[in-house]
């Protein structure tokens, strides 16, 4: 049987697990992303208790673990999420950031004079999780797959709802206490379509943008659990009857 190659990339607590951050993997064409996980669980045992709770993408689109693989592909492996490209329209900023984000400056490239209501997502770092004193949080995230995840959240609020301008902002690398991490504004005519929407960003944003967060406190540090991403129906790329 001849064999591929494919890419492999893992994220959070999986990159701490197998000391990888990326890898390249030999498999035997018609293998399936649940083939190549093995493979790993293998070498590295304490993977596979995370196996319940990991979702994976090929080619920076979520996938099942029935999904059979190709030559080149791109394989990530996604612990639960905590997220010079073009934003879903003209009007729209979606960014991924490693400076400080200015609310200031994000709201006034926003507001127009046709617009009667700007609802606001600030989400800033606290000093506490889990009863534990936190002295500073990192981010990290697979920024390609972000970026798309993004651009479909704005995608999907323009058909939900009738807004006029948009910002999904995401900082990633270290950030101290009190520091914006995320930040999500709309403007719209009236203001129900502005609070519907900005609480349709962030909770989708949560689900299903791979972007995951580190606590670090006195002597020691935690990857943040969230919530498990969002994988396609059990009939996308599954064989029938399985």
């Amino acid at each position: 049987m001849s064999s591929m190659r494919v890419r492999v990339l893992f994220f959070g607590q999986l990159k701490d697990i197998t000391g990888l951050s990326h890898d390249d993997a030999e498999l035997y064409e018609g293998a399936r992303v649940e083939d190549l996980f093995e493979r790993y669980g293998r070498k590295f045992p304490k993977l596979a208790d995370f196996r319940a709770s990991i979702a994976a993408s090929v080619n920076q689109e979520y996938a099942t673990w029935r999904a059979p693989l190709s030559a080149g592909d791109e394989v990530a492996f996604l612990p639960p999420v905590s997220g010079g490209q073009q934003p879903a329209v003209e009007q729209d900023l979606i960014r991924i950031i490693r400076i400080p984000i200015r609310p200031d400056e994000i709201l006034s490239s926003l507001k127009a004079p046709e617009d009667g209501a700007m609802v606001v997502f600030d989400g800033f770092v606290r000093n506490n999780f889990k009863g534990h004193h936190t002295l500073y949080l990192e981010y990290e995230a697979y920024e390609a797959m972000a970026y798309s995840k993004m651009r479909e959240i704005a995608a999907a609020i323009r058909e939900k709802f009738p807004i006029h301008r948009l910002a999904i902002v995401h900082r990633l690398g270290r950030l101290e206490i009190g520091e914006t991490s995320v930040f999500i504004a709309v403007s719209s005519p009236h203001r129900a379509a502005a609070f519907d929407a900005c609480r349709y960003a962030i909770d989708t944003l949560k689900r299903t943008v791979p972007i995951w967060k580190k606590e670090f406190f006195v002597g020691g540090a935690v990857w943040a659990e969230g919530e498990q991403p969002s994988a396609p129906p059990a009939s996308t790329n599954v064989e029938s009857g399985c």
